[in-house]
């Protein structure tokens, strides 16, 4: 299945979508945040909690004064490290405790602090890039069944419950596990600790949460004889953090949006924009596949009318992604199923929207959203609504599927209802395998007319942001019809401007490797 679309329409998207970014990284790379600075701290090895369970690396940048905040807490804390002789553990834990000031070291050589957090970085990088090859190597002896992956969430609060849940879904079919957060964490400014047990609407993604998934989804996949990918959360406050961990403990796939935290849970937009840049410096090196958020743009606004504003955030998603090094193999670009079924030839919009981005970005494994805002307590009607939103990802080549419930508008999927959702996919994957390489689109018809004015329409709105700027088009609702100021949002606090000798060490071995490869 092909459509015929404005290949010139489409470069001049991705020129506009390059402007609309530019300035956008020019800031980013004045700037830093707290949570990039404990993403740095926790990369070096600072864990665990304060007897009055404050995260330390939290307790560590709180212990600082916000004046050395804008040289890279790394520097300091190499200082340290070289004066003292610790480990970086031990020595996050003195800190934090109030054993040691980061000040009473001001005066060690910038060169010393360097030498001593060298071993440290190093080490971590390696220990990430192990985790990539465990996976390569996985995926070699244990190959996936053909896309589109099935995608299935598990959701109870409590991770040995998730567990079994995942665990079970997996042997009914499932290829792809994401354990859903707790309701609000985007919104917290730290990390929990260790395993958790209690979550509303979703489990808190801990280090300790994803090493407890990692290891069920790699025994099961060891007994089906397929690798099973595991997916978590690296929006709100603490993308970078929860980036890092997901480096270090082997997660697949990650959501990370330049803009969903901004647009849906009011974080603030320069803080977003910043640790979207060096959370997805970590996703590049690790080799996890970030899943972006436009979905959530056909569920708070008309799907009809919002497909344009799709299509360009996917074109901005891109360009962030690609300038912090992500190749498009782990670019996954959303969408999802959300026009309104009573709609005459809704399903043939549908398939023009999947096979418009699926002609535009080829080598990205684009992530397809299953129907929710128009779902309803018909199981029945739930059920073949998802059929068709099957029937569509197969015959536009998605990749990632996250499998509709038949039980979406009542409950939280019990495991029967999985694996009925589970059950219709493959017996539609597998029916309509080659559907798509069999049909035409009539030249002129309805599918490809929509293709054209949703193209068309992106790239006028593409303009309008150019013109505007990125930050101004959010607070002027252009997307989502939601809009947010730059100087507004939850995090603002956090956000600060690098000093001159500003020192990140791991984005400069990150982008180092970048330019070398």
């Amino acid at each position: 299945m092909e459509l015929r679309i404005d290949r010139s329409g489409v470069e001049r998207c991705r020129a506009l979508a390059a402007k609309i970014v530019a300035p956008v990284e020019a800031f980013i790379a004045r700037h830093s945040t707290v949570s990039v600075e404990r993403a740095v701290l926790r990369l070096l090895g600072v864990d665990g909690v304060t007897g009055d369970q404050v995260p330390i690396p939290n307790a560590l940048l709180d212990a600082v004064p916000a004046a050395v905040w804008n040289h890279g807490v790394a520097l300091a804390f190499g200082r340290a490290l070289a004066e003292t002789g610790l480990d970086p553990a031990p020595l996050g834990e003195a800190i934090a405790a109030g054993r040691f000031s980061l000040e009473q070291f001001s005066e060690t050589p910038p060169a010393a602090a360097r030498g001593a957090l060298r071993p440290y970085v190093e080490a971590a990088l390696k220990r990430i890039g192990g985790r990539r090859e465990v996976r390569e190597r996985k995926l070699a002896e244990l190959p996936q069944l053909p896309p589109p992956l099935l995608y299935v969430i598990v959701a109870s609060g409590n991770i040995y419950e998730d567990r079994t849940a995942a665990v079970a879904a997996a042997q009914a079919g499932a290829q792809v596990i994401a354990v859903i957060r707790s309701t609000g964490q985007s919104l917290l400014d730290f990390v929990p600790f260790g395993p958790t047990t209690e979550g509303f609407g979703g489990t808190y993604a801990t280090q300790e949460n994803f090493r407890i998934m990692r290891a069920a989804l790699d025994e099961v996949g060891e007994r089906l004889g397929r690798y099973v990918m595991l997916t978590n959360y690296a929006s709100g406050l603490c993308m970078p953090e929860i980036a890092a961990m997901a480096a270090l403990e082997r997660l697949d796939m990650l959501l990370n949006d330049s803009m969903y935290g901004i647009l849906f849970r009011d974080i603030n937009m320069k803080r977003t924009f910043v640790d979207q840049h060096f959370s997805r410096m970590l996703n590049a090196r690790s080799g996890i596949v970030i899943n972006t958020g436009e979905d959530n743009y056909l569920t708070t606004a008309d799907a009809i009318e919002q497909a344009p504003a799709v299509l360009a955030s996917q074109f901005i998603n891109e360009e962030f992604a690609h300038r912090a090094g992500l190749p498009d193999d782990q670019i996954g670009l959303g969408d999802a199923y959300e026009i309104n079924p009573d709609l005459e030839d809704s399903f043939l919009y549908q398939v023009a929207q999947a096979q418009l981005a699926r002609e535009i970005f080829p080598g990205a494994p684009l992530k397809y959203m299953p129907p929710t805002k128009h779902m309803t307590g018909d199981v029945f009607k739930g059920h073949l609504i998802d059929a068709m939103f099957n029937l569509t990802s197969v015959m536009t080549r998605q990749q990632i599927h996250l499998c509709g419930m038949l039980t979406e508008a009542i409950h939280t999927p019990f495991l029967g209802d999985r694996a009925l959702s589970l059950e219709n996919a493959r017996y539609i994957m597998n029916a309509a395998r080659h559907f798509g390489d069999e049909i035409v689109p009539r030249p002129g018809g309805i599918i490809e007319r929509r293709a054209a004015s949703v193209l068309q329409s992106c790239e006028t709105l593409l303009e309008r942001v150019a013109a505007m700027g990125l930050m101004h088009a959010i607070e002027a609702a252009t997307f989502a019809d939601v809009s947010r100021t730059p100087d507004g949002g939850r995090g603002f606090e956090g956000v600060f401007e690098r000093a001159p000798d500003y020192f990140n060490p791991f984005e400069e071995a990150l982008c180092l490797t970048a330019t070398v490869s």
